[in-house]
């Protein structure tokens, strides 16, 4: 297929999905079989296919993280991808530094597709950093891109969807160069053939070093350490010291204490806005 050039990048992130949370200590064991991208990034790279095919472009799919992610990468190749990048990481670079270095790779892109979040931390960062270094148009939290709206290379730009809340739908015209992030909702990545997936194994992963922190990249708050969340104790007022064992314990647990009864009530709208006025006001919460 001739691509005069032309070509769409796609940003992968290589994450555990089903990690596995110690309740005590809080920390995270990463299971290596369950490593994978999130439907939002399978999403990003099926629009990304549907696009490159209609407009003849190639498709450069790239991660950032340690040779693990080669998988990946191995299976978007399997699925249409024409080009795949690993930049070597340790996988928990903050979202700028992580988006810095994709900006190298997708320089020169006439569009670049991305999940809308990822499912370890959710921020959803990555996306506006990346169209920020590449000086380019952003649309996030897709749910459709258009297709057929025309070709970017004609002047016309792209026709996006964007949800928003309560059920109601924001249309955008987007130009290009642009950085979309896409629901995993809004498409089901293809299944690739039998054939693609064995010669995918053999295809040739373009590796490149990671960037030494800079001083632009601005200050880097690390996780030192991750506790169980425990919430306070209840702090009661002390009894009084005159009473005996068992008053105090009454005292403590407020086993005496009048409490009003549980009651069912059927009542229109007003009726029962009164009656729960009049309760508070009874529990002192109003005057």
């Amino acid at each position: 297929m001739a691509t005069d050039g032309r070509r769409i990048g796609v940003a992968l992130k290589w994450v555990d999905l089903r990690p596995e949370v110690d309740p005590l200590s809080g920390s995270v064991h990463d299971d290596g079989h369950s490593m994978g991208c999130s439907p939002a990034d399978r999403a990003a790279l099926e629009w990304a296919l549907v696009l490159a095919e209609r407009w003849s472009a190639d498709v450069t799919v790239a991660t950032v993280g340690p040779v693990g992610a080669e998988a990946l990468l191995r299976d978007a190749v399997a699925a249409g991808a024409t080009e795949a990048v690993r930049v070597e990481a340790s996988g928990d670079e903050p979202s700028e530094r992580v988006a810095a270095a994709l900006a190298d790779v997708f320089a020169g892109a006439d569009l670049v597709c991305c999940g809308d979040y990822s499912p370890d931390r959710g921020s959803g960062s990555v996306p506006a950093y990346l169209a920020a270094h590449l000086g380019a148009a952003q649309a996030l939290g897709l749910v459709q891109i258009d297709p057929t709206a025309g070709d970017p290379a004609d002047g016309a730009a792209l026709t996006v969807t964007r949800r928003l809340d309560g059920g109601r739908r924001e249309i955008l015209s987007v130009p290009v160069p642009a950085v979309l992030s896409v629901e995993g909702s809004s498409a089901e990545l293809r299944r690739a053939g039998l054939s693609a997936v064995l010669a995918a194994r053999e295809v040739e992963i373009d590796v490149r070093p990671g960037a030494a922190p800079t001083a632009s990249s601005g200050t880097v708050v690390r996780v030192t350490a991750v506790t169980p969340y425990r919430p306070r104790a209840q702090v009661l007022p002390a009894p009084s010291p005159e009473l005996d064992v068992r008053d105090r314990v009454l005292a403590l647990t407020g086993a005496l204490t009048e409490r009003t009864p549980p009651r069912t009530v059927h009542a229109d709208a007003v009726e029962a806005a009164d009656l729960v006025l009049e309760q508070l006001r009874a529990w002192g919460e109003l005057e």
